[in-house]
């Protein structure tokens, strides 16, 4: 049985170092709190941009990510767990910023205008699903806090928008095929 001599030992600091392997870089904390604040507004606004110009084909409300489905309930659902019609008015509108269709508000009965809201509502959606995934960037260089805390922010600052969205959408829908057939 060989022995294991002191130059061969390996110290746990070394292993701690390379068991930790995808952080790439050390910030100190307001470095940190800099670099995730200026990387989720990049990101964000890179995506609702880049999002706008996704052709309308793509946003139609029957494709499987947009598609209401029956324990929905026809976005009801929402209401009753998460009382969605109490604060869906608080929520920002990026679309406006960025030169979008802004659907804040249904402003008209027109059936055109309708069906541009829900392929709308669509891109919002779309949106809000994309700017959670750059999550998983953050993790490159926060300690374990901080991939928490930035878990937390994106799904704090995305969920309501998607949930609004799937509520207020089958309701629009309902409506154009009641009214316009």
């Amino acid at each position: 049985m060989k022995s294991i001599r002191q130059d061969d030992a390996i110290d746990s600091k070394t292993i701690s170092n390379s068991i930790d392997y995808r952080k790439t870089m050390e910030l100190s904390g307001y470095w940190l709190l800099i670099t995730n604040a200026v990387g989720w507004m990049i990101m964000q606004v890179g995506i609702g941009y880049f999002v706008t110009k996704i052709p309308d084909s793509f946003l139609d409300h029957k494709l499987w990510l947009f598609k209401t489905r029956s324990w929905e309930r026809a976005g009801s659902i929402y209401d009753r767990c998460f009382f969605v019609r109490r604060w869906k008015s608080l929520l920002p509108s990026g679309a406006t910023i960025l030169g979008g269709f802004s659907i804040k508000r249904v402003s008209s009965r027109n059936e055109e205008y309708l069906k541009q809201w829900g392929r709308e509502s669509c891109r919002a959606e779309l949106t809000h699903w994309f700017c959670i995934i750059p999550v998983l960037l953050f993790f490159v260089w926060n300690p374990l806090i901080g991939d928490i805390i930035n878990l937390a922010y994106a799904l704090v600052a995305n969920l309501p928008c998607i949930i609004a969205q799937r509520y207020n959408r089958p309701r629009i829908l309902i409506f154009l095929a009641k009214h316009f057939g």
